[in-house]
C-alpha cells in the first residue's frame, strides 16, 4: 500500500509545499544563472525512469552546454573546468537538484528512490538490479545519493580514468545499495533518508547513515 498510493500522495503534498517554500531561493538562482555563464537556467537530460521509461530530468544548469562532448564526459570531477561560475556552489549545496520538484509533481519521480541514471550508466547494472530498480519511481534523493555524496571526490582521486573507476567500483556498489532499498522500502526508511539527506549536506563527512541502517552492504575498500 505504501509503495504506491500513500507514497505518491506524500510526494504530491511535500513537493507542492517545497516548491512554495523554496521559491524565494530558486528565483534568485534563476536570475543569477540568466546573468552568468552561458545564460541558460535549466538543464534537461534524458534519464531512465519507472518501468524503464525515459524522461527528462530537470536541474539548474551548472556546466557548459557541450560538457558531455568534452573531456570528462558524463562524470563530473571536483573543480571541473566545465563548471560555470555558479556551478560549483550549486552542486556542492545540491541546490542544482531542486528543479526536480517539478519532476515529482508531474509523476516522473518520487522524493525518495534510486537516483535516475543516463542509459549508459544504467546499462552497467546487472539485469536483476535493473529489474529491481524499475519497480519504483526514481528519487530526488535516496540511499545511493547519501552514501555517494562525495562521488566527485572519489572520481577525482582515482588513479583510473573516471569512466573505468565508475564501472569497476562505483556502479556495482550502487547496485547493491539500491537492492537494499527495495528490500527495506517503508515509510520509516524513506523518512530516515529524508533526514539523512539534510544531515549529510550539513555534515558531509558524517557516517550517520551506517548508524541508522546497520545492515547496509559493506563499502568496498576502493571507495573508502
Amino acid at each position: 500500500m505504501y509503495k504506491y498510493f500513500f507514497k505518491r500522495l506524500i510526494d504530491i503534498i511535500l513537493s507542492f509545499i517545497g516548491l512554495v517554500i523554496l521559491s524565494p531561493l530558486m528565483i534568485p538562482v534563476c536570475i543569477g544563472l540568466l546573468l552568468t555563464g552561458e545564460h541558460y537556467i535549466f538543464y534537461f537530460q534524458k534519464r531512465i525512469g519507472y518501468k524503464n521509461q525515459p524522461f527528462n530530468i530537470w536541474k539548474f544548469a551548472t556546466m557548459l552546454k557541450n560538457s558531455p562532448n568534452l573531456p570528462g564526459g558524463l562524470h563530473t570531477l571536483r573543480k571541473d573546468p566545465r563548471l560555470m561560475p555558479l556551478g560549483g556552489f550549486l552542486r556542492k549545496t545540491k541546490i542544482n537538484e531542486l528543479p526536480q520538484i517539478i519532476n515529482i509533481l508531474i509523476g516522473d519521480m518520487s522524493i525518495i528512490g534510486p537516483r535516475p541514471l543516463v542509459d549508459k550508466n544504467f546499462e552497467l547494472y546487472p539485469d536483476h538490479v535493473k529489474a529491481s530498480i524499475n519497480n519504483v519511481k526514481p528519487g530526488l534523493t535516496g540511499i545511493g545519493s547519501i552514501v555517494f555524496r562525495d562521488e566527485e571526490r572519489l572520481l577525482s582521486e582515482s588513479k583510473l580514468p573516471p569512466q573505468e573507476f565508475y564501472k569497476q567500483s562505483i556502479s556495482p556498489f550502487k547496485g547493491e545499495l539500491e537492492l537494499w532499498y527495495q528490500q527495506h522500502l517503508s515509510f520509516y526508511t524513506d523518512a530516515m533518508l529524508v533526514f539523512l539527506t539534510a544531515w549529510v549536506i550539513l555534515f558531509p563527512k558524517s557516517n550517520m547513515v551506517y548508524k541508522i541502517f546497520k545492515d547496509l552492504p559493506e563499502k568496498p575498500s576502493a571507495l573508502m
